[in-house]
């Protein structure tokens, strides 16, 4: 088991090899507008998952898949030759489902924020119950104070 630091540095220059090798090397025309968002790598350092986000449509990130997991045996060649251990992990795409994320939480938000703009409007020109000071005060005390 390798620690966590070096697990680390081995996930960034994977993370920059693919990213690199995937510019450059692999000119499938499948491939389209691909952002390398994160790599994982277990504590033996045997497996690495590649997480990925495509631009596009539900179509363009299919292409993109396929090509990917057919230019697989050049990325990791590109990979092992760039990080120099002894034992090259295998590589492993994953879409990365930080989009789908964050575009629910800007839903989210969304509908908080029109939740209180009518929440403030019905408040415009409104006054608390009761009386302005909603404590109890001995009058006794406050005469006294001043």
């Amino acid at each position: 088991m390798a620690d966590q630091g070096r697990q680390r540095r081995i996930a960034e220059r994977i993370r920059e090899s693919v990213a690199s090798t995937l510019e450059r090397k692999v000119k499938d025309p499948r491939l389209g507008f691909v952002t390398v968002t994160d790599v994982r790598v277990t504590g033996d350092l045997q497996h690495a998952t590649v997480f990925y986000t495509v631009m596009g449509d539900e179509e363009e990130q299919k292409k993109t898949r396929r090509a990917l997991e057919s230019s697989k045996g050049l990325i990791r060649s590109e990979v092992g030759a760039a990080l120099g251990i002894r034992l090259t992990p295998t590589i492993t795409f994953q879409a990365d489902a930080l989009p789908e994320a964050a575009a629910s939480i800007e839903e989210a938000l969304r509908a908080a924020r029109e939740n209180d703009a009518k929440i403030a409007a019905a408040a415009q020109g409104q006054s608390f119950a009761g009386d302005a000071s909603p404590y109890v005060v001995d009058e006794e005390l406050v005469e006294e104070d001043d």
